[in-house]
């Protein structure tokens, strides 16, 4: 935005969609910020090329008003669309009451104590049409970006596939019945053999009461305790 002591304008620059054979426009929106009448001006070094409506006007106290800025049809492309065309508007303090017929040439004249405002304003050519974006180009020897896409996702579906299968409540029970089952036969086969050790040392007993107290031997003290041993761990 341009401001001044008389007015502001709003943008600072003419920006044109630039397209061959194809008219283009562009507003400026003038405020003027004193409680005087304000007369304004818009020149440009180029008055062929463009039309603007309205090229001078009065704007009252505290009042906006816009600006129509036309471009001509372009017959050819300036190169890499720089233009070299200013615009310049002036403005100046009018009589109160004024009317855009009271506006005349010498009211914008430079004189002793006179304050003329002045906004230099650039001109800008947008591209119509603006190129698409190159698409990128695969690495040789590796496959295309859409293909390792694809395959990826080809994956991540097989993987949800099997995670729903392993997650189904008929597998879940059939695995326990399993492990339940497993167990149940590694139980009974510990009871058995439990059993086993404990009618072995009632007939150890038996033979060691039949002998006397003093009459067995170091090896069998050797494996009542071996066997008593191994059967409080299988009891645990």
């Amino acid at each position: 935005m341009g401001t001044g002591d008389l007015i502001n304008i709003h943008p600072s620059e003419l920006k044109f969609q630039f397209e061959l054979k194809k008219q283009s426009s562009c507003s400026l929106q003038l405020t003027n910020k004193t409680d005087k009448y304000v007369a304004f001006k818009v020149k440009t070094t180029n008055p062929k090329k463009y039309c603007v409506r309205p090229n001078v006007g009065v704007l009252l106290p505290r009042t906006t008003c816009n600006v129509t800025v036309t471009m001509q049809a372009p017959k050819e492309a300036p190169p890499d669309l720089q233009c070299k065309d200013k615009f310049l508007l002036q403005s100046v303090v009018a009589l109160d009451g004024a009317i855009t017929k009271d506006i005349t040439q010498e009211m914008f004249n430079k004189e002793d104590g006179k304050v003329v405002e002045e906004f230099k304003l650039r001109v800008i050519y947008v591209p119509a049409n603006p190129p698409s974006p190159v698409p990128e180009e695969s690495v040789e020897g590796s496959p295309p970006r859409s293909s390792v896409l694809e395959n990826g996702h080809q994956n991540q579906l097989l993987f949800d596939a099997v995670s729903r299968s392993l997650e189904d409540p008929k597998e879940k029970s059939s695995e326990a019945w399993s492990i339940i089952s497993r167990l149940t036969e590694e139980k009974t086969s510990a009871l058995q053999q439990n059993q086993n050790l404990h009618r072995e040392l009632d007939l150890l007993k038996k033979e060691i009461n039949k002998s006397g107290a003093g009459a067995f031997s170091f090896l069998h003290v050797v494996l009542v305790g071996f066997l008593s041993i191994l059967v409080g761990y299988l009891v645990k």
